[in-house]
């Protein structure tokens, strides 16, 4: 990590299908070793899916669910004297984004079904109602957040 200055943003273009920027770096993550096309089919085959089952708008759907997994507190540890306290802070907009798109992608990887747009699908609507796996880590985390109270004043 560069001391000098903080790293520039880099500027992703949106989505071919639907022009949307947060779902291309959904897309993104979801990519193993640089297939974007294989990413593309799974993402849009799991929205096919989702318009299939819930009869609702994929995007609406997809945004509900980023929505209800992303983290509004986590803990950072912080080092003071010689113990490490665990204290709460509010997550940027951006981090939380970012978490949320991690923890949905590694709860689709987690599922049993078949195929990885079954499983993503599944998620993603799980996630939508406010269950499933990545909705519960989220739920983990402002207990922590909410446990180590005590220590927020070690903010910084």
């Amino acid at each position: 990590m560069s001391r000098r200055h903080r790293a520039e943003r880099r500027e992703i273009n949106p989505d071919a299908k639907y022009g949307d920027l947060v779902i291309a770096k959904f897309m993104n993550s979801l990519m193993y070793d640089g297939k974007k096309s294989a990413a593309e089919s799974i993402v849009y085959g799991a929205f096919d899916v989702i318009a299939g089952k819930t009869k609702q708008d994929p995007l609406a759907v997809f945004h509900e669910a980023l929505r209800n997994v992303a983290p509004a507190l986590e803990v950072r540890s912080r080092r003071v004297g010689g113990a490490t306290y665990q204290v709460p802070v509010e997550v940027r907009a951006d981090r939380s984004r970012a978490l949320a798109i991690r923890w949905l992608i590694t709860a689709a990887r987690a599922r049993n079904e078949p195929t990885m747009t079954g499983r993503l699908s599944g998620e993603l609507m799980d996630a939508a109602n406010n269950r499933g796996s990545a909705v519960k880590k989220r739920e983990d985390t402002h207990k922590m957040a909410d446990a180590n109270r005590a220590f927020s004043h070690y903010r910084w």
